[in-house]
This record gives C-alpha cells, sequence and structure tokens, in this order.
C-alpha cells in the first residue's frame, strides 16, 4: 500500500495482480451467484475489471438463458462471450454428470480451462463460480474440486446460514485442504433470516474456519448493497 491511498485504492492495489477466486459453497442454493455478483460490484468500485463465469450450469428456459448466468453477465463490468462465460450449460435442472450423461456430451476441463484463459486476457480479475458445492461430479472421473485444482485459485467460500451449516463448512475447508488449495476468505449469507442461534453459529464457524470472514449477507438485499460490506480477500496462491 501507498501512504495517501484511500481505502478503495489500497484494496485495489492488493488485487492488482491476482487472477481471480473461485467461488464455492457448502451446498446447491446457498447463494454464491449472489455472492459473485456482489463481489462483481465490489471489484469495480476498486478500479478493477472483473469478469464472472460459470463453467457448469444446468436449467435452462425456452429461452436458452439461465438465471445464474444471466446474473453474472450483467453484474460484470466487461461485456464477454456467453459462451466463455458459460461453456457447459444443459437444459435439464439436474445434477451437471446427470444432464451430461442425458444430453450425450462430456464435460472436459480443457475445454474450461481455455474459456478461463481467454477471460484472463480481458479482465483484471476473473471470478469462477462452482456448481453445487465443491465435491459435485462433473462426469465418471472428476468433480467440481478437480476444475478448482486445475485452475489453481484461491478459492471463496460461501456459507449458507442456517441449521446444518457448521457441519458443512467444516466438512468443505478439509475437502478444499485436501486438494492443496488455499481457502482465502468465507462469506456468511444469511438465507434464513429466522436462524436460531445466528450469532452462536456464526462465531463458531469464525473459531473454527481457518481464512477470514470477508462480511455477513444480510437477508433481502441487493448484491450492489452487499458489496459495501465484503472486503476482498488479500492476495493469495496455491502454495
Amino acid at each position: 500500500m501507498y501512504e495517501g491511498q484511500d481505502p478503495q485504492e489500497q484494496q485495489a492495489t492488493a488485487v492488482c495482480h491476482q487472477e481471480g477466486w473461485f467461488i464455492t459453497g457448502t451446498d446447491t442454493e446457498i447463494g454464491k451467484t449472489f455472492v459473485a455478483c456482489a463481489l462483481l460490484h465490489a471489484l469495480r468500485r476498486s478500479g478493477l475489471s472483473a469478469l464472472a463465469m460459470k463453467p457448469v450450469a444446468a436449467g435452462f428456459d425456452e429461452q436458452g438463458r439461465n438465471d445464474d448466468v444471466e446474473r453474472l453477465l450483467a453484474a460484470s463490468s466487461l461485456q464477454a462471450p456467453k459462451a466463455l462465460i458459460n461453456p457447459y450449460g444443459f437444459q435439464a435442472a439436474v445434477a451437471p454428470h446427470i444432464a451430461a450423461e442425458e444430453e450425450g456430451r462430456r464435460i472436459e476441463l480443457s475445454r474450461i480451462l481455455a474459456s478461463h484463459a481467454q477471460l484472463q486476457a480481458m479482465a483484471d480479475v476473473v471470478l469462477v463460480e462452482g456448481v453445487g458445492g465443491f465435491c459435485v461430479p462433473l462426469g465418471s472421473t472428476h468433480d467440481t474440486g478437480d476444475l478448482a485444482s486445475a485452475l489453481g485459485l484461491p478459492l471463496i467460500l460461501v456459507v449458507g446460514m442456517r441449521l446444518g451449516c457448521i457441519n458443512h463448512a467444516l466438512l468443505t475447508q478439509q475437502a478444499i485442504a485436501a486438494r492443496g488449495l488455499v481457502l482465502a476468505g468465507w462469506v456468511a449469507n444469511r438465507i434464513d433470516p429466522e436462524m436460531s442461534r445466528f450469532a452462536e453459529n456464526l462465531a463458531a464457524l469464525q473459531m473454527r474456519l481457518a481464512a477470514p470472514l470477508l462480511g455477513v449477507v444480510e437477508h433481502a438485499t441487493t448484491p450492489e448493497q452487499a458489496a459495501l460490506t465484503l472486503r476482498l480477500p488479500a492476495q493469495a496462491r496455491r502454495t
């Protein structure tokens, strides 16, 4: 950091050479896309150009649109071809390996890596959002964890704050560590506004997750509002 920089400039300096982060979660439907969009807005506020890709998405409407992909496209600060943002899209809203088998297709990590490399040439930071949790199968021989490992990016874990989240978060942390990957930070997303003992659960997670809490996303906020409460992780690399 340089003396006299304002906080946003300092934050931009901290991540200016960061390729990006892999966004994973404790489960499906816990707000990965929401947090990714919030991070895109935060990066934009820091003066960085940012894109997000959803390598694998399932569940498309009759117009060929997927809600997660469309939200990431809208929140990105640059326009990029949808084929790069979402290399694999499947019509049925089911587990991706099942959807791929039904359509007679195979999810190739090499194709995703090639798309990611092209996006990296376009923006300062590229976020990659996984599908479901960290170990969702992408085929008979590989899963989302293998994709994160192949990309070599530090991870941000989105914890859906509800009953059972501590166990899910700790198991995900173990799976990330077993792949030799870096957990750069985590976000507490209040998907259940009526969660009993929220503060106690949050404290338990802070004690046990070996990564900084990047922020708490309150229920019924927008990504733009959440961006004001999230902090970007410090630069992190896989060792």
